[in-house]
């Protein structure tokens, strides 16, 4: 299947950088006023700086609290010791990964899915991998993403020029689709009511909504993509939290292989957020309208702004997949959906509707009627508890807070108590 978007590296970008005077805010991209983050981080600080005694718990930021299964740090410690002998040490490394791991990744994630080391590309994270993918596809292509969904891809979008205006009465950017995803639809968008977009933004499970597409859901959104000559960047983040029949990865659908690329990390699943280590996969099959293979300018793409991951990374990531590894993961995937059982039951115990955590690491509380910065300043002034605010995640967020599970455990049980509390 040939899909109409262009290869980057044959096409000459829009580019608003010749200007000496362009700045983001031209485009109403401005980092103080639209991060999420930076906004929490603030607010937080002003907390403090108001109640300097108040014991905060953080229920934001999707970030890990775990350490590291010593099975895996003890094969890193092991490759960093190696680099200071003769005999261990080694520099620069394949732009790809090293050749044993891309081929543990595709034994242990896409065994009997046609995907082989070859089309694997290791990397310093996914989201390290959404910007470079950006790049690939370049300034002239419209994409479509999950309303709500993982800020990365309408902000790398906008950097890379994709975007028109920033529009305030709708909180939206022109020249993207924002797909409608709510529990109205079961956070599947209607695909007959989406416009034709060369690049589909889609991840499951969902950040931060928690939902997981079915195999029919992503059937229709691989058919859809065929038919609109169009590529999926397919984020699986998540797919180790997946306790249901959900497909883990794009490829278990027949034809995914035409239509979409997919980008995976260890950062969930290992407590990798700070050692950095995830992958994509670029598919043999997946070409550019005129043919060209896609995976050809994504290895253009890599060896020219990428030195390959670390060394020291990789050898985390051989230790995770290795089968103490792997039941060390899972081990604490469990930890955590027993951190977000804990908040469910919470926010269900007072009577909130509630939505995801089944097949993610994160839950999503429904506030009829009130905006999601305002939840977010009652929660932390009232329980001294950091959330999320809906509305960060795009438009279709407003009236939810995302709540984290990652956190340590008497964290989560005192955060539970607080909001009983403020919410009884």
């Amino acid at each position: 299947m040939a899909t109409t978007a262009s290869p980057s590296t044959t096409t000459t970008p829009r580019s608003f950088l010749s200007s000496p005077s362009f700045s983001l805010r031209d485009l109403g991209f401005d980092s103080d006023n639209l991060s999420t983050s930076i906004q929490i981080a603030r607010r937080r600080a002003a907390h403090l700086l108001k109640h300097p005694d108040a014991k905060i718990i953080s229920l934001g930021i999707g970030d890990t609290t775990e350490p590291i299964p010593e099975v895996i740090t003890n094969a890193m410690a092991e490759r960093a010791h190696a680099l200071s002998t003769v005999d261990g040490y080694s520099g620069y490394g394949a732009e790809q990964g090293e050749k044993k791991l891309r081929a543990a990744i595709a034994a242990t994630y896409y065994a009997d899915l046609g995907i082989d080391e070859t089309d694997i590309f290791v990397s310093d994270g996914a989201k390290c991998d959404i910007s470079r993918l950006q790049v690939l596809f370049g300034s002239k292509v419209k994409i479509a993403v999950q309303d709500p969904s993982y800020p990365a891809y309408v902000d790398s979008s906008v950097i890379m020029g994709q975007t028109d205006l920033y529009q305030q009465d709708v909180q939206k950017y022109g020249n993207i689709e924002y797909m409608r995803c709510s529990p109205e639809n079961g956070f599947f968008p209607d695909l007959s009511k989406v416009p034709r977009t060369d690049i589909i933004f889609f991840c499951s499970p969902n950040n931060p909504t928690g939902a997981a597409a079915s195999r029919d859901q992503l059937t229709q959104l691989v058919k859809f993509a065929k038919d609109n000559g169009s590529i999926i960047v397919y984020d699986s983040a998540y797919a180790m939290y997946i306790s249901d029949d959900s497909p883990k990865s794009i490829f278990e659908i027949p034809g995914a292989k035409e239509v979409a690329l997919e980008t995976a990390s260890f950062s969930k699943y290992a407590g990798f957020t700070g050692v950095r280590l995830g992958w994509t996969v670029v598919p043999k099959e997946l070409l550019f309208s005129d043919g060209h293979p896609v995976a050809k300018d994504f290895n253009r793409i890599v060896c020219t702004s990428f030195n390959g991951a670390s060394t020291i990374s990789q050898a985390g990531g051989l230790g995770c997949l290795s089968p103490e590894g792997l039941k060390a993961m899972q081990d604490v995937v469990g930890f955590y959906k027993e951190n977000t059982k804990i908040i469910v039951d919470t926010f269900e115990s007072l009577g909130f509707n509630v939505y995801g955590a089944k097949n993610a690491p994160y839950v999503w509380v429904h506030f009829p009627d009130r905006n999601s910065w305002d939840v977010f300043a009652e929660i932390l002034e009232k329980a001294n508890v950091v959330t999320t605010p809906g509305s960060g995640f795009g438009p279709g967020g407003e009236g939810f807070v995302r709540v984290s599970a990652f956190g340590h455990r008497e964290n989560i049980i005192e955060a539970a108590r607080r909001l009983k509390q403020l919410y009884k």
